[in-house]
C-alpha cells in the first residue's frame, strides 16, 4: 500500500480545472492503483480533483476532517460534493477541533502526513494565504524529509 497525502489550492478558475485534473491524474499513474490510499480533507478545488482521481484510478480514499463544523464552514455549493466524497471514502477521520480554522486545517495536514509515504501538492510555489495553507503543508512535509510531488501545469493560475 502506498499512502499519498494531498494538499492543494482552492479557488482554481474554471478554465484551469481541466489542466490541474489532467496533471494530477498523470502524477498518480506512477502508483499501483490497487494499493493507492489517497488522503485529503476534501476541500473544494484541488482536493476534490485529487479525491476523484484516486477513486477513478481504483484507489481508496481517506478523509481527514479538520473540525466538527467543517461541513458548515465550506461553501454551500461544495456541501453536496463533500457529502458524496465522504460517502465514498473508505475511512473518515474527524479531528477533535470544534471550529474550522487555520489551526485545525494544519492539524489535519499533520494527521495526513503522519500516515503518508509521500505528499502530492497542487501548488503555485507562492506563500500560503493563511496559516495551514498549501505552502505550509509542503514545508512541513519537506521538514519531515518526505517526498513531495508538486503539480502546477503550464497555464495554471489561482483566483
Amino acid at each position: 500500500m502506498t499512502h499519498v497525502a494531498f494538499t492543494g489550492h482552492r479557488g482554481l478558475p474554471d478554465d484551469v480545472v481541466p489542466l490541474v485534473d489532467h496533471a494530477l491524474r498523470a502524477a498518480l499513474e506512477c502508483f499501483d492503483a490497487g494499493g493507492l490510499v489517497g488522503t485529503t480533507s476534501l476541500a473544494d478545488g484541488a482536493d476534490t480533483l485529487f479525491a476523484r482521481a484516486v477513486l477513478d484510478a481504483g484507489g481508496s480514499l481517506t478523509a481527514v476532517i479538520p473540525a466538527a463544523d467543517y461541513r458548515d464552514a465550506v461553501r454551500a455549493d461544495h456541501r453536496p460534493v463533500l457529502d458524496d466524497l465522504l460517502a465514498r471514502a473508505a475511512t473518515v477521520i474527524t479531528l477533535d477541533h470544534p471550529e474550522s480554522t487555520g489551526e485545525s486545517h494544519m492539524a489535519a495536514a499533520h494527521r495526513m502526513l503522519d500516515d503518508a509515504d509521500e505528499l502530492v501538492a497542487v501548488w503555485d510555489g507562492e506563500p500560503a494565504r493563511g496559516y495551514g495553507g498549501t505552502a505550509d503543508v509542503v514545508a512541513e512535509a519537506r521538514r519531515r524529509a518526505m517526498p513531495v510531488t508538486v503539480v502546477w501545469p503550464a497555464g495554471a493560475r489561482r483566483d
